[in-house]
């Protein structure tokens, strides 16, 4: 599937399967608003998350993309500025922990995004890490639920240390599932609340680069901690319910990502539009 002379590619982003490809691929990736696009057709893996969104070269092929899936006119990207546009850095979790190479292409990325008009400032958000503290309960315990009978049918066919998260799930009681959603539920709510004066709230795509391939497959210890630390930004915008999108910054693999409330995508790729400007 292509628009113009760019491939494009549509992925599934529950923890970050369209943002992370994209931002270590130095593309662009949109993860939509859960419940924007039809999931016909998509393998589950925790259905109050997934999405669908394109992994492409550029905002307006994404643009195009969103379009085409939805059936409705595309972003209009004309005209679109940083000037006067108020954007929120979270400072809470999402700058733990940052590789020398993420953290150099954020901080000079914040500053392109100033030189061409944008405010920029570092907020607290304590909803944030918060709502990361219940991922183990909400994915682990929907996941399992949704795969249980298929993976245990044939458990040795499946990845140990996937097949480990998977398992986790099944340590969660009913109650304790219900209540982290109400528990979420309300941080999402004091979230907005915190950033509604904000145009978007920027993080790096990935804390860190991609790892070694050979190290992940036999350092159990490697494995887990990189698996976290890969997925721990891209995972706040699923737990908020928000559409998020990754640019690349011009640094191999490091991307800027612009997080926005449930179904503000066409205002996201105009913002988009402009980042990727600035950035380019």
């Amino acid at each position: 599937m292509a628009f113009g002379l760019a491939p494009l590619a549509i992925g599934s982003d529950t923890g970050g399967s369209v943002r992370i490809p994209a931002a270590w691929n130095d593309l662009v990736g949109l993860k939509t608003t859960s419940g924007r696009l039809s999931l016909e057709g998509v393998v589950p893996l925790c259905a109050r998350f997934d999405t669908v969104g394109p992994l492409c070269r550029s905002v307006e092929d994404a643009a195009l993309a969103l379009a085409a899936l939805e059936g409705s006119k595309p972003a209009d990207l004309t005209n679109s500025t940083l000037e006067g546009r108020r954007l929120a850095i979270c400072d809470t979790v999402a700058l733990d922990a940052l590789r020398p190479e993420p953290r150099a292409a954020f901080d000079t990325a914040i500053d392109r995004l100033r030189a061409m008009g944008a405010v920029v400032e570092r907020i607290d958000i304590p909803q944030v890490e918060e709502a990361l503290s219940l991922s183990g309960v909400l994915f682990a315990a929907e996941a399992y639920g949704t795969w249980k009978d298929t993976i245990e049918a044939n458990p040795d066919l499946m990845y140990e240390e996937i097949l480990m998260r998977f398992r986790g799930g099944a340590d969660v009681s009913a109650p304790d599932y219900v209540a982290a959603w109400q528990k979420l539920d309300g941080l999402r709510a004091d979230y907005y609340a915190a950033t509604r004066e904000f145009d978007a709230v920027l993080m790096p795509s990935s804390p860190i680069l991609p790892p070694n391939m050979e190290r992940l497959a036999r350092d159990h210890d490697y494995y887990v901690a990189e698996n976290l630390l890969a997925l721990r930004n891209t995972r706040i915008g699923n737990l908020m319910g928000a559409c998020a999108l990754t640019l690349p910054t011009g640094v191999p693999s490091c991307g800027l990502m612009m997080v926005c409330p449930p179904m503000q995508e066409h205002h996201l790729l105009r913002l988009g539009a402009a980042v990727e400007n600035a950035l380019a």
